[in-house]
């Protein structure tokens, strides 16, 4: 594997589930890595120089030397392209990458509407549906458990990006009250993706 020439740079917010993906990813291919912590509360990412990064106004960003990169999925995607040449995060073959593609747009829907977002109105106090949230949220959570009953990953028998895209916003359920104590097989993953090499938890935001 090539390593960049200078520590890619990850412009990140410590309570961003979004962010932790695309920083747990880096520190699993280990690679280098610097992170800019950006003050969302003070308005950072509303500012000229931040919104020149991504227009959005969101994290994560990441610039790996003259290339910028915003949205945490398409960044799980370059990295694995580019750094991952076994093609084990993000498989070649059509129908597994496929497979992995999926998850990765049910992080950026049900997901995000449902655990992330309740964790959100409880972390943040962002006005919202709660029940609505956690409604999706068990949802999701039930077909995930039924899932991972007979495999060990989301996409297979090992890990991929779509394991990377749904473990942080669903081990952090619980902060949105969204109890995982129902869902024995999805305990029982995110424990293996806790036993990787070169996994790095996220800050807990309630304790």
């Amino acid at each position: 594997m090539t390593l960049p020439a200078s520590p890619i740079r990850l412009y990140r917010y410590a309570l961003s589930g979004h962010a932790h993906r695309v920083e747990l990813f880096l520190s699993l291919l280990r690679l280098p890595f610097e992170k800019v912590d950006v003050d969302l509360k003070g308005g950072a990412h509303k500012s000229p120089e931040f919104l020149s990064k991504n227009a959005f106004g969101q994290v994560p960003v990441i610039e790996d030397g003259d290339v910028t990169l915003a949205d945490s999925n398409a960044i799980l995607v370059y990295l694995a392209t580019r750094y991952d040449p076994s093609g084990r995060w993000l498989p070649r073959d059509p129908v597994a990458a496929a497979h992995v593609q999926r998850w990765l747009s049910v992080a950026a829907g049900q997901l995000v509407a449902g655990p992330a977002a309740a964790r959100a109105a409880s972390v943040f106090g962002r006005k919202l549906d709660v029940e609505q949230a956690k409604g999706i949220a068990a949802q999701l959570f039930a077909v995930i458990d039924q899932h991972l009953a007979n495999q060990r990953f989301l996409a297979g028998d090992e890990p991929t990006l779509a394991d990377i895209a749904i473990y942080t916003y669903t081990a952090h359920a619980p902060e949105g009250g969204v109890s995982l104590d129902p869902y024995g097989n999805l305990r029982a993953w995110l424990a293996r993706v806790e036993a990787l090499p070169g996994f790095v938890p996220m800050k807990k935001a309630l304790s």
